[in-house]
């Protein structure tokens, strides 16, 4: 029987008290609140790890480099503890043959099982002779394995939507997970991103061992609880955006100032992702706090919707808001009119004051 997180955890000398801190750290990361503390505690002392197979296809390795550096929890007691990472041709230390063994023991072994996580994508022309893992191209080896996990991740924006390898004019065909032929009936959880936040990938993996079920998925098949929300709705400049108080050129005042980069080509008016909220490396910064716009990475086709550094001109994603340049003219004339008016009442009530004193 394949040990439990908390079996590997008191065999590495973890105190009971650390142990608990790291679940409490869990829930918070997963957006829970401290009732949820102890069934986490469970799920680690009781359930098995998730055998996990990682295939890569056409990728840069970004997702990788981004989960790695999770700190909540951490990435090695992610790979080492709650799940049984039993293959990742990037991190694991058998190669050629003995590597792609592996594959074939895992799914023997845990046939129906076994969660199969994707970084990357296959290329589908030339039969898949673009991406060629082990001898064969990757797009058998995905179909091979997906034929008897009992899931698929979509890691990253390159499995999720295609990103930059089936960017205008695809000429390998590169294509996302979801459309390859013969995978539409598995479960496909996609966690988009360019990389993905790295505390997004591993609060996916510990909300299907916790709960043993997948995490409420949007109409694009992502995970709610980080793809629910804009950037915009959440991001620190929103009141400058609200108040229309933007940056006009890079590195001007208003950029001194902090003030809203919608004007430089900023998407998060349209990008749905936890980036405002959970920011990126241990929660220090993310790209609009570093004084960049969005560039909507993790929205499906975004190579191909023009310039990063020229603004949405005409978005209908607003809600109640028109579109953004009429939000923030109209925000622009309340604020001018509203400092108009106070200036005039504030004229005569100094003239009152100046008359009383004349009598």
């Amino acid at each position: 029987m394949t040990e439990t997180f908390y079996d590997v955890m008191r065999r590495q000398g973890i105190t009971r008290r650390s142990f608990l801190k790291f679940c409490s750290l869990t829930a918070s990361a997963l957006g829970l609140g401290p009732a949820m503390v102890p069934r986490i505690a469970e799920a680690m002392e009781t359930k098995p790890r998730i055998p996990v197979l990682w295939l890569h296809g056409l990728e840069c390795t970004c997702c990788s480099e981004s989960f790695i550096r999770s700190a909540h929890p951490l990435a090695k007691d992610v790979v080492l503890s709650m799940i049984s990472l039993d293959y990742d041709d990037t991190i694991m230390a058998a190669a050629g043959h003995e590597a792609e063994a592996i594959i074939e023991e895992t799914i023997e072994k845990y046939d129906g099982n076994f969660i199969l996580a994707v970084e990357g994508n296959p290329p589908l022309d030339e039969d898949g002779m673009y991406c060629i893992i082990g001898g064969k191209p990757f797009v058998e080896q995905l179909k091979m394995a997906a034929e008897h996990c009992k899931a698929i991740i979509s890691w990253g924006s390159c499995a999720s939507w295609g990103c930059v390898q089936a960017a205008r004019p695809n000429p390998t065909r590169a294509t996302p997970v979801h459309k390859v032929p013969g995978l539409a009936n598995k479960p496909i959880i996609k966690v988009p991103g360019c990389p993905p936040i790295a505390e997004v990938m591993t609060a996916v993996v510990t909300y299907i061992l916790t709960f043993e079920k997948f995490p409420e998925l949007d109409r694009q098949g992502r995970p709610k609880m980080f793809y629910s929300q804009r950037i915009h709705d959440k991001c620190y400049r929103r009141p400058h955006f609200d108040a229309g108080q933007f940056v006009e050129a890079w590195d001007d005042d208003s950029a001194r100032k902090g003030y809203c980069l919608y004007k430089m080509g900023c998407k998060g008016p349209t990008t749905y992702n936890a980036c405002s909220t959970v920011r990126w490396n241990g929660g220090l910064s993310f790209p609009i706090q570093a004084g960049h716009g969005c560039i909507g990475c993790s929205e499906d086709g975004f190579w191909d919707k023009g310039s990063f550094y020229q603004h949405v001109t005409d978005t209908h994603q607003f809600g109640v808001e028109a579109n953004a340049d009429k939000v923030g003219l109209a925000a622009a004339g309340i604020v001018g009119a509203t400092a108009a008016a106070h200036a005039a009442v504030t004229a005569i009530k100094n003239a009152q004051k100046k008359g009383d004193r004349d009598q």
